[in-house]
């Protein structure tokens, strides 16, 4: 279903008075449904990518074959306009080991056609597969890198045939930077980690190798790398090469070498470092010794991940540090003696790779975080280093692609200055405020791109009274900034919206003032075609609610773990979120329990969204993962524990702020049979509970929680978590409203946030209309008619209206073109016009 938006201004003749408010228009008819498939994404791919059922996220698209359907040792791939593959005009690749093909190159608009097939490994070639056709539009996002032949060709250019090479793309920049180092205001803080890392006795890590210890010995080699770079100091090179010939003479078994896939690269990365920046000096066998270790790892993982990795959704250690070290080793060895082509080959897949599947699993545009902005720390560096190292190489700026030009914003709206961030994916709550590595990596965009979004936002941490959040005390980053000594600006951007709707990871974020956090109220609302998983978490349909940048209502639990048993059952279960559960029982761990964002939109008085988790209450998780996880913290997936199957047929949820201090949470229930209908509200405070009105009095401010619904329900609370998280975590609060026995089921709940509770404005029934100050909300809460809500202002000519009527205006009628659409009438891009929306069908990887 296309988005079918209509926007009027004041004088479109649509908005006329020939058409009664209450008259549903001949014209009007009913809006296509949008696909409800098995899954919008595969954990691991099953089916071939782009078909014509995918709409594209980037020109050109990957070509990828699902890892199944590669019966050979090789694939090859053809690409035309012709379904025929004419030999003149078809694009033909090479026969590879891996699964996807990039035809780096912009594709004409139209229809396209591709196949694969498979090839022996004597080259016995295999019979074509069935034309594949899809779609290329015209406004489809363009973004195109240079073939690999291109990139390996830049390679002497971009000084990789001496070395150091791992920092290359700042070598123009370091001869001048160590001429002012010393006066830089970081110097302090880089020579001071670096002498920190001389003074530890680096045999003790190697005593009993753990990835701890070794993740920690390759934070203290880049100290020292640093720190050598920049200030030449040769104790630096001393201990280094100390530290090259203590890894070298260890002689790790595989069981040390492979502790762990973090465990492997640290002990690589702390390899490659002195390797490569002290070559010039080094003897003949250490090097030799050097090379060895560091192939060997390089082999044993490009075996597991070539082929699998452009076929997994997201594998978050891959992406946040295994690829981009695994591609370092490869940058260091492409032309050394016994090792020139498997170095290279290996360095193909994976640029290809990054390519087709980076910077956020390649089917992410928004600059936004899938697996949530408490998460996105862990891939900040890497984020960072590809981008740079290959704009470097290939010649072409890959901070061009769409999710970068996005993410200054996205950091902005998502994880704001002196705030908590939206709440979604693990390790969400950990944070009171963003912390320097995000403020970092705002720095570097606002430098390379200059984002305005990401300017304000670095300077707005770096000025903030928390000194975690300073830039210049950034480890990762430190090199870059000192050798870039670049300025930007740092104003607030006078166009930026107060809401935004994140399309392709499924969430929206309003804020009422979002350049002044102790004023701002932020609604946050996530459903996700992504589903739950990985760092995901099971809450279609949830929202949280922050005000002055603290928790009103937010998610529950805590990260203890990956999947303890607290994890499972109190903070990754549905039953840790603001949303709801049917008969106890929360939606599975997996991709196929998803959510839709169909439709948002804002103005400057009214901003909605709408969420349909109608498919996320459908049975267990079948991942071999999870099951595992499951009965290794001794839990079952069954009622009992709040998991399973459910009759429930539909979930809409709409949430709309009414700026600056209101929010309303509209939801549509259905089911095949009767159910218990849980709906839940999560606070760190506890609820003072007066029938249908529930109140929290935070540091911030007072909130005041009012439900409405034709059903009769009951509210209960309990500061308890189903599975404790232990000592030392505060208790949480967690609100359940009870609706019994019922197949159907309306609630809307009017939500005021006040400085003080003197503030709050009186809410008031009188049938299907509720006032609140100056906003009206017509409602219909009953189910077994159809579905209504109106929201108007009486001090401003906002309007918002979703059902089958005609809107009145303050400018006429409005004739409705879609029954049951959204309709929002409110100054938008500086004047007021009427936008009509219906659902909009998700971007999809998978379909069928």
């Amino acid at each position: 279903m296309k988005h079918i938006i209509y926007l009027l201004g004041i004088a479109c003749a649509c908005l006329t008075s020939a058409c009664s408010d209450d008259e549903i228009p001949a014209s009007a008819v009913d809006a296509e449904a949008v696909d409800t498939p098995e899954a919008w994404h595969d954990k691991t791919r099953t089916q071939p990518y782009p078909k014509l059922s995918n709409e594209l996220y980037l020109n050109p698209p990957p070509l990828i074959v699902p890892e199944s359907m590669k019966t050979g040792e090789k694939l090859q791939f053809a690409l035309s306009q012709d379904e025929g593959f004419p030999e003149a005009s078809t694009q033909l690749s090479e026969a590879d080991e891996w699964c996807m093909f990039n035809p780096h190159r912009e594709l004409e608009a139209g229809t396209w056609y591709w196949r694969y097939r498979n090839v022996s490994a004597n080259g016995t070639e295999e019979a074509w597969s069935e034309p594949i056709a899809f779609e290329v539009k015209p406004e489809t996002p363009v973004f195109v890198t240079p073939d690999f032949a291109a990139f390996r060709a830049n390679i002497s250019q971009a000084g990789l045939d001496v070395h150091p090479r791992l920092y290359c793309y700042l070598n123009g920049d370091l001869a001048e930077a160590r001429q002012r180092v010393e006066s830089h205001s970081e110097y302090r803080g880089l020579v001071s980690r670096a002498n920190s890392a001389m003074n530890v006795d680096y045999s003790t890590y190697l005593n009993q190798v753990t990835e701890d210890g070794m993740e920690e010995m390759a934070d203290y080699v880049e100290y020292l790398h640093q720190a050598y770079l920049l200030t030449q100091d040769q104790t630096y090179a001393s201990k280094l090469a100390e530290i090259l010939s203590l890894l070298c003479g260890h002689g790790f078994t595989d069981s040390e070498l492979f502790v762990s896939n973090f465990g492997s690269t640290a002990i690589a990365y702390s390899l490659l470092v002195p390797y490569d920046v002290l070559y010039s000096r080094l003897s003949g066998s250490l090097i030799q010794q050097a090379q060895d270790l560091l192939m060997r790892i390089a082999r044993h993982y490009f075996a597991s991940y070539c082929g699998s990795q452009e076929n997994n959704i997201f594998d978050n250690h891959f992406w946040q540090k295994n690829m981009r070290i695994l591609f370092q080793i490869a940058l260091c060895l492409w032309d050394k003696t016994g090792y020139a082509e498997e170095a290279s080959y290996m360095m193909e897949y994976y640029y290809e790779l990054w390519t087709a599947r980076a910077p956020a699993s390649g089917f992410n545009r928004d600059g936004a975080w899938v697996n949530g902005s408490g998460y996105l720390s862990a891939n900040l560096y890497t984020l960072y280093y590809m981008a740079m190292l290959l704009s470097h190489v290939g010649q072409s700026d890959f901070l061009q692609h769409p999710w970068y030009q996005n993410a200054g914003q996205a950091l902005v709206y998502n994880f704001p200055p002196s705030s908590k961030n939206t709440g979604f994916g693990d390790m969400s709550e950990r944070w009171d405020v963003s912390g320097r590595q995000y403020a970092a990596f705002a720095d570097f965009l606002a430098r390379e791109t200059g984002d305005g979004y990401a300017g304000w936002y670095a300077n707005e941490c770096s000025t903030d009274d928390d000194p975690d959040n300073d830039v210049s005390d950034d480890v990762l980053f430190r090199i870059y900034r000192i050798c870039r000594n670049s300025t930007y600006d740092t104003s607030f951007p006078e166009d930026a919206p107060k809401m935004k709707w994140y399309e392709d990871i499924g969430e929206v974020v309003m804020h009422s003032d979002l350049e002044h956090t102790a004023d701002n109220l932020t609604l946050s609302f996530r459903s996700s075609t992504f589903g739950s998983g990985s760092h995901t978490l099971a809450d279609q349909n949830s929202f949280n609610l922050l005000y002055g940048g603290k928790e009103v209502y937010y998610h529950s639990g805590y990260y203890t773990a990956f999947s303890d048993a607290h994890n499972l059952m109190s903070y990754r279960h549905t039953r840790a979120h603001n949303t709801i559960l049917v008969n106890g029982i929360g939606q599975a761990f997996s991709t196929e329990a998803y959510g839709m964002m169909l439709r948002a939109n804002g103005g400057t008085h009214i901003a909605y969204a709408l969420g349909d988790a109608s498919q996320a209450y459908g049975g267990i998780s079948n991942d071999p993962m999870w099951i595992q996880n499951f009965a290794d913290a001794g839990i079952e997936q069954t009622p009992e524990y709040g998991f399973g199957e459910t009759p429930l047929t539909k979930y809409r949820r709409q949430t709309l702020m009414l700026y600056p201090d209101i929010v309303l949470i509209y939801d549509e229930l259905e089911a095949s049979e009767p159910v218990r209908w849980d709906w839940l509200l999560h606070s760190p405070v506890q609820f003072g509970i007066d029938g249908d009105t529930f109140t929290t009095r935070a540091e911030t401010g007072v909130a005041v929680a009012r439900m409405f619904s034709d059903a009769a329900f009951e509210v209960s609370q309990t500061d308890q978590f189903v599975v404790s998280p232990g000592e030392g975590y505060a208790n949480q609060w967690h609100l359940t409203a009870a609706f019994a026995n019922s197949s159907a089921c309306r609630i809307l709940t009017v939500v005021q946030i006040k400085d003080s509770e003197g503030e709050i404005l009186p809410v008031e029934r009188n049938g299907s209309r509720i006032t609140c100050g100056d906003w009206t909300i017509d409602v219909n809460l009953d189910p077994s008619s159809a579905e209504r809500l109106q929201v108007t202002s009486g001090s401003v000519p906002a309007v918002y209206s979703y059902g089958s009527d005609n809107v009145q205006t303050g400018s006429g009628v409005y004739a409705r073109q879609y029954r049951n659409s959204s309709v929002l009438y409110d100054e938008i891009d500086g004047q007021y016009q009427a936008v009509e929306q219906t659902d909009q069908s998700p971007v999809s990887s998978r379909r069928g």
